[in-house]
């Protein structure tokens, strides 16, 4: 089995890293690929997907590990 990576850019997508299927709510393959970018923010045109359209609305979120106190 490959391993699939998830990172939350700093004001941008989340990149998946690995084989990925990506399948739409009736199981429909959308996208079949080792890297995909997918939209936090909400107002990609191609959603799941992102299409940098957080850039041009100063989208910001930054996802940090929590460090026990």
């Amino acid at each position: 089995m490959t391993d699939i990576k998830i990172q939350a850019l700093k004001n941008g997508p989340l990149i998946v890293k690995g084989s990925v299927e990506i399948l739409d709510s009736q199981g429909e393959l959308m996208r079949k690929g080792d890297q995909v970018a997918l939209c936090r923010c909400g107002q990609s045109a191609d959603k799941p997907f992102c299409d940098g359209m957080h850039s041009k609305m100063n989208f910001q979120s930054v996802c940090l590990r929590k460090v026990a106190k």
